[in-house]
């Protein structure tokens, strides 16, 4: 989202942001750097949401949402957000920080599409800057999965800056197939979002088929990064 505005913060992107997700018709959204409050930008912008901005992005389109705060200070904070259109079983927004300067949390949630289908379980995250604080944190990912998921089928999206792709093989290892990796054979290049160089965001799956994946362009101006989508099937 990178929070909503342009990269030098000179106007909102967020109502742009909202179109364009809306476009997708998509069952879930995964979010990173979502700015869920900040006081400063209504009084700067003036046409800043006065909702926060779950509501703002969500009401009378995702019935149900879950948003994890990683990073708080004097305005407000921000953090990252599941959007479903399926009820939602909110678990935790678990601490994976790497560093001291740079606060990350995994986000799980679960949806059942109906009531004789399997549980999918949904992991929203936003990996660390520096390539041992990703290893350390991807570590922390996989046991938390395995604590909690039981194998069940599994969605672990978001903006991994893994731009050298290491963490695609313990993913692997750990049972996960990376959506375009399964299509063109390999992540797609989503950074920076003007002229994409850089395979940073990713969605991992197991337990569904991955039927197709696209590059969100329209995001081209809206933030620093491109969206990414993908149409999965329940296996």
């Amino acid at each position: 989202m990178h929070k909503g505005v342009s990269a030098l913060h000179l106007h909102p992107t967020i109502y742009g942001l909202r179109q364009k997700m809306r476009a997708q018709h998509a069952d879930l959204i995964f979010l990173q750097e979502l700015q869920q409050e900040h006081r400063g930008r209504a009084k700067r912008y003036g046409w800043w949401p006065h909702h926060d901005l779950t509501h703002f992005l969500s009401v009378g389109f995702w019935r149900h949402w879950h948003y994890g705060k990683n990073v708080e200070y004097q305005d407000g904070h921000h953090g990252n957000a599941i959007f479903s259109q399926h009820p939602l079983q909110k678990g935790l927004n678990y601490d994976i920080s790497a560093y001291r300067f740079e606060r990350r949390g995994l986000l799980h949630s679960q949806i059942q599409l109906s009531p004789q289908s399997s549980v999918i379980h949904c992991f929203c995250v936003h990996l660390a800057l520096f390539q041992r604080g990703r290893e350390r944190q991807l570590a922390e990912i996989i046991s938390y999965i395995n604590q909690l998921t039981a194998g069940a089928p599994t969605i672990v999206a978001g903006d991994f800056n893994d731009w050298r792709n290491r963490l695609s093989e313990p993913m692997r290892t750990a049972g996960f197939s990376e959506v375009f990796e399964v299509l063109t054979g390999l992540p797609a290049k989503t950074f920076p979002s003007v002229k994409p160089v850089l395979p940073m965001d990713r969605i991992y799956v197991r337990g569904l088929k991955v039927l197709s994946a696209e590059l969100l362009h329209d995001w081209e101006k809206l933030s620093d990064h491109l969206g990414i989508a993908t149409e999965l099937e329940l296996t």
